[in-house]
């Protein structure tokens, strides 16, 4: 089974290549100039992000590098404690919604530090899958389009991230300590 898992993943991204090119052939268009003036729009969407995205990592740089994390995870240690939520998930429960891969070394970080098949390991791991980089998508998508206007957008995605560690740190301890 696992053969076949393996030779179909190994094969689903050429033959999707290959279909879209098999496409814009039957229907006359030119591929060539198609993914120039693609590649175009998309540079150019990439340098109006720039300060936008150079804003945030300054922030999340400048809020780690202060000390004020660890100010916060220190105040809030006995609250979590309380709450069954392991103060050690809080830096990456708060990163996510900013930085993908900055979250991502957070998750390989507490491996390291607990191993992955321990609680925080597993809470950390169902954290990383089931949150978005919110705040990093409406930056992009929304500054690609010229919105303005965000705030709704913001108070839900930022909520759905909250609901999302809290049930993952929920599933988690029901799944494996409960």
């Amino acid at each position: 089974m696992m053969d076949i898992v393996n030779t179909v993943s190994n094969w689903v991204l050429p033959l999707t290549l290959a279909a879209i090119l098999v496409m814009g052939v039957t229907r006359k268009v030119p591929i060539y100039e198609s993914f120039i003036s693609g590649a175009k729009d998309g540079f150019s969407t990439s340098i109006s992000l720039i300060p936008q995205l150079v804003a945030m990592l300054v922030a999340v740089t400048v809020f780690r590098s202060s000390g004020a994390l660890n100010l916060l995870i220190g105040v809030l240690r006995p609250l979590l404690l309380h709450l069954h939520f392991a103060p050690e998930l809080l830096p990456l429960a708060l990163l996510r919604p900013i930085s993908g891969s900055g979250s991502l070394a957070l998750v390989t970080d507490l491996f390291k530090q607990f191993g992955p098949d321990s609680f925080i390991g597993r809470a950390a791991s169902v954290m990383q899958g089931s949150t978005d980089t919110t705040l990093y998508v409406l930056t992009v998508y929304f500054g690609s389009v010229g919105i303005k206007q965000a705030r709704y957008a913001v108070k839900v995605g930022l909520l759905s991230d909250l609901v999302s560690v809290i049930a993952s740190v929920v599933v988690v301890h029901w799944l494996f300590h409960g």
